[in-house]
């Protein structure tokens, strides 16, 4: 089962920015990536992340249509930088 990270800049629209194999995962990245928290899943990210020039993160375990999911990283980890 995937975990699927979505973000979106302040008055955007939500994208899908990543995904990974474990709640867990997702959340230890997210915490990784959140150079500055400004609220609840909200905030300054860390350049280079998936999060990067974003300002809000959520997660779900439902993806987009199959038609319509974008290429973006699977378990994207610091060392990717």
């Amino acid at each position: 089962m995937h975990h699927y990270l979505y973000a979106k800049k302040e008055n955007a629209p939500w994208e899908l920015v990543a995904t990974f194999g474990s709640e867990q995962q997702l959340l230890a990245y997210a915490r990784w990536a959140t150079l500055e928290s400004l609220g609840e899943q909200t905030g300054k990210f860390e350049q280079g992340s998936a999060l990067a020039g974003k300002w809000k993160w959520k997660h779900t375990q439902q993806g987009p249509p199959e038609h319509d999911q974008p290429d973006v990283p699977h378990n994207p980890a610091p060392s990717m930088l």
